[in-house]
């Protein structure tokens, strides 16, 4: 039997494009063998501003049954899967938010040696997809994580073009999650839980 892995996909998405991605990558890396936990971060904007925008509106009602993210989904998890859309190139507040809650178990060392990598979504073709996804990983190197990202290590990311992440182009929400986003999505997904498995084979080999 293959070793058991535990993937917690946690995102923010207002108007839905990460939402979709997110359950695509959780879903990927079920079929790759993980027990996966999907999850989203809290809303922090006010309920006019979300009503305000009917997707952004619809998406909060589509997606209420997903559980919000909490320490606990860190602590169980192996890999650590995170989908943020951009926000002037950086991580959204919803997101940033749930990771700014995560001192005490970082100071304790309980997210450290996790597989940790990153999706995001923007606007247009320049965005701030990259911007995004390096900012997100700044996290990362502080909790000592392994950043596992999708690089040019299968054929069609130099179609994607992305060797950060799975991203998606979504224009003004016009533009909807296809094949080439939901293939990026599962080369990452793939790649996230074939290397948890093998760091997790390997420490458990040296005790």
């Amino acid at each position: 039997m293959p070793t058991p892995v535990n993937v917690a996909v946690i995102y923010y998405s207002s108007t839905g494009t990460v939402a979709t991605i997110a359950k695509a990558v959780a879903q990927y890396a079920e079929k790759a063998g993980a027990e996966v936990r999907l999850r989203r971060a809290r809303e922090l904007a006010p309920q006019a501003a979300i009503d305000s925008n009917p997707a952004w509106a619809a998406n909060a009602k589509a997606t209420a049954d997903i559980a919000e993210a909490s320490p606990d989904d860190m602590v169980w998890a192996d890999a650590v899967i995170l989908g943020t859309p951009t926000r002037f190139g950086n991580v959204t507040a919803q997101l940033k938010q749930f990771l700014d809650t995560l001192g005490g178990l970082w100071q304790a060392g309980h997210l450290a040696d996790k597989v940790y990598s990153g999706f995001t979504a923007t606007s247009t073709a320049h965005g701030g997809q990259e911007s995004t996804l390096l900012a997100l990983y700044n996290t990362i190197h502080h909790f000592g994580g392994i950043l596992v990202a999708p690089g040019y290590t299968d054929p069609s990311k130099f179609v994607d073009g992305n060797p950060y992440g799975t991203s998606h182009v979504a224009g003004q929400g016009d533009i909807p999650v296809g094949e080439q986003t939901l293939t990026a999505a599962r080369v990452q997904a793939e790649r996230v839980v074939k290397f948890t498995r093998a760091i997790k084979d390997g420490l458990a080999a040296e005790h």
